[in-house]
């Protein structure tokens, strides 16, 4: 079993703890993929220290030279993607068309961001006074610490990292420490691609040390988090106290609406994929199905029939459908949800236990759950599950369906199957998330748009898009008065 290293100060090295934490495959749990650095407060406060002498260099670098590098990060991965998808599903779980599209995201966010190192603009407006000069640009920050989950382990890194990277900012990052061999890799890509030593440092080990320590050090002016909405809320009331920027991206408890004139074959297809891909463990997972009443017991049944059906294994091998949860404790946590649905009333119509069967019976595996007769406002429909349980809310049309869609904390993404082009953009205007699809599932995002959510799923920032890049980088204001006398603005113009 191989032992790894952080990458801190421009060298890989071992954690001044001393201690080391097993990485495990959660399709096989006697599969160790390596020993990782429990690293603690001390290799933080050597990473910010060399990520500040990588920014005094990095932040001088012309803005289309930065991008030339990630141009070459896109291209390394491009070319590695097979091989990283394949370390990916080993040590996530998720089946190898997902991972290969993980990869996908992160080559398409590195052109994209190479592509803005030429777009990083300001703006030049007219003075109210004669003879002056007024404008605006992009500046980059500092030291930026990304707080990365387990889900998408080489996608929402480079998310993060790439826009800020582009803006000008060294990096620190703190991936989950589920998915550290992915991160490390993506580490090794950067580094290849010619991104200066000190620029980016890699810390692993646990959130409540790494990710507490990143938090709360005043010398890490940027911070953002991608996780449970509980672990937000301490990450935001820590970050508001010290007056850091900071976005956020937490929970979701996302809806897929189907109507009655909807294509049903279609919808199928967008529920299936949209609950039970990522074995239900994404912050924009179909967690609730929302039906009309006129298809609800026809389109159960068709759920049910497809439901049974998906395969469950080891995503590296094929016909692989679901892959297994994270870990024991995601599988414990699903475990107690279906108890729940139970004692709150609802029908179990299929799954609701551990998977069992050959070459499953070493992970952390659990069948695709589907309950009728869900409530609104009960906690099977209100409460983050991550994993592959599915709510089915029965409603008598369009109006109550957006209530019910509206009616959660949270506010990612929402889905609607429709035929009828009116309240297809009643949705986009009513439901109250991030992002609405229009016959197409919950899940999936273009690394060119914006993403991100409303109310306890986030903060009011986006992933993605250009939107980010405004996160990653100051506005400065510049004045140039050549009028030889002093002008007072406010005053001497009215």
């Amino acid at each position: 079993m191989t032992t790894f290293q952080n990458f801190i100060a421009g060298a890989w090295s071992a954690p001044s703890t001393g201690e080391y934490f097993d990485n495990v495959n959660p399709a096989d749990a006697r599969d160790l993929v390596g020993r990782f650095p429990k690293s603690g407060r001390d290799d933080v406060e050597r990473a910010v220290e060399s990520a500040w002498r990588g920014f005094a260099v990095w932040s001088r670098t012309p803005a289309p030279a930065r991008g030339d590098v990630l141009r070459r990060v896109g291209d390394l991965l491009s070319a590695r993607k097979e091989e990283i998808a394949s370390l990916m599903t080993r040590e996530m779980g998720k089946p190898l068309q997902e991972t290969r599209g993980d990869v996908q995201e992160g080559i398409d966010t590195a052109y994209y961001a190479a592509t803005e190192g030429r777009r990083l603009f300001g703006h030049t407006v007219p003075s109210e006074l004669r003879n002056k000069w007024a404008m605006t640009y992009r500046r980059p920050i500092g030291v930026c610490g990304l707080i990365t989950p387990f889900n998408f382990p080489l996608a929402i890194p480079t998310w993060k990292a790439f826009p800020a990277l582009l803006c000008g900012n060294a990096v620190i990052l703190k991936p989950a420490e589920d998915v550290p061999l992915t991160a490390t890799v993506l580490v090794e890509v950067l580094l290849e691609a010619g991104l200066p030593p000190e620029v980016i440092q890699l810390v692993h080990g646990m959130g409540e040390t790494v990710g507490a320590a990143l938090v709360e050090h005043p010398r890490v002016p940027v911070i953002s988090f991608t996780g449970s909405t509980e672990t937000g809320s301490i990450v935001g009331a820590e970050c508001g106290r010290r007056h850091k920027r900071l976005s956020l991206e937490m929970g979701g408890k996302n809806a897929q609406i189907v109507l009655d004139d909807a294509n049903l074959d279609l919808a199928l297809e967008g529920v299936l994929w949209g609950a039970f891909g990522t074995t239900g463990q994404r912050c924009t997972a179909t967690s609730r199905l929302i039906v009309q009443a006129g298809v609800h017991d026809r389109f159960v049944s068709m759920l049910e029939s497809r439901a049974k059906a998906l395969r469950l294994g080891d995503g590296r091998k094929a016909g692989t459908d679901v892959g297994p949860l994270i870990h024991a404790a995601s599988r414990e946590k699903v475990e107690r949800y279906v108890e729940v649905g139970a004692e709150q009333g609802a029908e179990l119509v299929t799954g609701g236990r551990r998977a069992t069967g050959e070459g499953l019976e070493h992970g952390f595996f659990f069948e695709p759950t589907i309950f009728t007769g869900v409530t609104a406002g009960s906690r099977l429909e209100q409460e983050e599950i991550f994993g592959p349980v599915l709510s089915v809310v029965r409603v008598a049309d369009a109006d109550e369906a957006f209530r019910v869609n509206n009616g959660v904390r949270y506010g990612l993404s929402s889905s609607l199957y429709t035929q009828d082009l009116n309240i297809a953009f009643r949705a986009m205007q009513e439901l109250d998330n991030g992002i609405t699809y229009v016959n197409a599932p919950t899940i999936g995002a273009e690394a060119h748009l914006p993403f991100g959510g409303v109310k306890e799923t986030g903060n009011g920032h986006r992933e993605g898009g250009w939107e980010v890049y405004e996160f990653y980088s100051e506005t400065k204001v510049c004045y140039v008065d050549y009028s030889g006398t002093l002008q007072r603005a406010q005053i001497d113009n009215y």
